[in-house]
């Protein structure tokens, strides 16, 4: 759960914790990702119990424009999760900001790594993401069915 009450107001886009009124428009808002296969599908207990360290942007008519999960596996380990930003909030920095509200939270919560799964990798290293972890770990995976 975020300790501190995060919100903040850049070029008329607000970032805010998600609460749990907010949770319909989440699922709709991270709908048209998946369906464009940006994302993987989120069930209505996973935004649930990702809620308090679940983060969205909404724009000056308080539509949803943004929104971004850290979801949090052990002190050694969290994931940026959920991140989308909607076509006409792209390229003014709302993923950025979402992304740093993330690691905030993870180094307030003294989390040592975070990682991030995406095909977005210009972005995140943008963020300071990189490939490798130190001593070159790197992150394998296997799908072991075709559907989620």
């Amino acid at each position: 759960m975020a300790q501190t009450n995060i919100a903040q107001t850049i070029n008329g886009v607000t970032i805010r914790q998600a609460n749990a009124s907010d949770i319909p428009t989440l699922e709709s808002f991270i709908k048209q990702f998946v369906e464009s296969g940006d994302l993987l599908p989120r069930t209505l207990d996973e935004l649930e119990d990702l809620l308090g360290n679940f983060f969205i942007a909404t724009d000056e008519e308080g539509e949803m424009v943004g929104c971004a999960a850290l979801e949090v596996y052990s002190k050694k380990l969290a994931e940026i999760r959920s991140l989308a930003v909607s076509p006409k909030a792209q390229g003014r920095g709302v993923g950025k900001r979402l992304v740093k509200i993330c690691l905030d939270l993870a180094h307030e919560q003294s989390i040592f790594e975070v990682m991030a799964i995406s095909a977005q990798d210009d972005f995140f290293k943008a963020c300071g993401f990189d490939y490798t972890l130190p001593r070159l770990r790197r992150a394998f995976f296997i799908q072991t069915r075709d559907e989620i």
